[in-house]
């Protein structure tokens, strides 16, 4: 009895450091996210269907890998870090684990197909540039369009949901510092109310505040001493 309880605890053990280093790829892609989209890429100031086709063509491996870092990947590990933030703070409330899960799984979803998405849009948006410029603008336009609403950039609900019920349920688990929850706290109801209109330029900040989240929450579940093998 005692080898299956050092097993299951050797395995919550494992799966809690993959969680960790799933949150701190996850501040590491929110960063690399940033100058790629800023600095290479220059995609805020692309506001032109045209431009925006033209950078295709020039750069369609760099849109690729952008896309696969930030969404693709990005999902998966989202995935990993619910399952093991899951494990962890079940039994301290479950049902609210339940539903922040949920909520995890369905924003990977939606994360990873944004990126599936955009990637499949590529190649045909070059080949239909060769015949027509017009017409693959307003073909890439129709692509941009889905992934953005799957990839929730008219507001983060989702992940500002997770955030905040990930929160509540680490507000009686030790091994979170309170500071760290209270932080979560805050981030997840940035998210939360970004989703009003008038207030979605709060995307930027959630972004930028969940970078903080995601790392100090990794170091803490990268600690192997915090969690019991019991």
């Amino acid at each position: 009895m005692s080898n299956l309880s050092s097993e299951g605890g050797k395995e919550m053990i494992s799966l809690q450091k993959w969680g960790g280093i799933a949150a701190l790829y996850m501040a590491a892609a929110y960063i690399a996210g940033i100058i790629l989209f800023i600095f290479v890429l220059d995609y805020p100031h692309l506001i032109d269907p045209a431009q925006k086709i033209v950078l295709l063509v020039n750069k369609p491996i760099m849109v690729y890998l952008t896309n696969l870092l930030m969404y693709i990947i990005f999902g998966i590990s989202l995935i990993v870090l619910t399952l093991a933030l899951y494990d962890r703070l079940k039994h301290n409330a479950s049902d609210t684990m339940r539903v922040a899960s949920a909520i995890g799984f369905i924003w990977a979803s939606l994360l990873i197909s944004s990126g599936m998405v955009s990637n499949a849009g590529i190649e045909p948006a070059i080949e239909l540039c060769k015949k027509d410029s017009m017409q693959a603008s307003i073909f890439w336009s129709g692509i941009e369009s889905v992934a953005n609403g799957l990839s929730c950039a008219n507001g983060e609900i989702l992940g500002g949901l997770l955030t905040f019920l990930v929160s509540i349920a680490a507000f009686r688990d030790p091994c979170f510092p309170k500071a760290l929850v209270y932080l979560g706290g805050l981030v997840g109801s940035i998210g939360i109310i970004s989703v009003i209109p008038n207030l979605k330029d709060l995307t930027s900040l959630f972004g930028m505040s969940q970078i903080v989240w995601f790392v100090w929450l990794g170091i803490i579940m990268l600690r192997k001493n915090q969690y019991s093998t019991e």
